[in-house]
This record gives C-alpha cells, structure tokens and sequence, in this order.
C-alpha cells in the first residue's frame, strides 16, 4: 500500500510538471520566433512591437491557464 500512496504523490508531482511546462509553451514559442534574425520583420519597427508581442504571450499563457481551471486540472 505504501507503493501505492507514493505513484499517487508522483502523478500529482509529475501532473503539475506538465501543467507548468504546457503554460510557459507559447511564451516560449513566441520569443524564439522574435529571436530569430530575419530581413523582413515589420513588426520589429512599429512602436507597439513589443508591448504586443508581450501582450500575446501572457494571453496564451492565460487563456491554457483558463482551460485547465475550466476542465478543473488546477
């Protein structure tokens, strides 16, 4: 039963593990492709370039953060 006990506390661990890496995936994503080094990034240029591109990463992490809560992950 001890066994037991302790896969259960390893699935919790490893089922929070996932959650986080899955939330910090599209920030991630979105800063490498803004990493790159390309000719034609037009966005780069404009004055609300960066705001917006930070904007977009905390509201993909926010909207998987929202679904998770919803199908009650979290």
């Amino acid at each position: 039963t001890f066994l037991g006990y302790v896969n259960i506390e390893q699935n919790k661990i490893i089922k929070i593990f996932t959650i986080v890496s899955v939330i910090f995936m599209p920030p991630t994503l979105i800063a490498s492709i803004y990493g790159m080094n390309f000719t034609a990034m037009p966005e780069l240029n404009m004055k609300w370039g960066y705001p917006v591109s930070i904007g977009l990463m905390v509201l993909s992490s926010l909207a998987i953060l929202l679904y998770f809560k919803k199908r009650k992950w979290l």
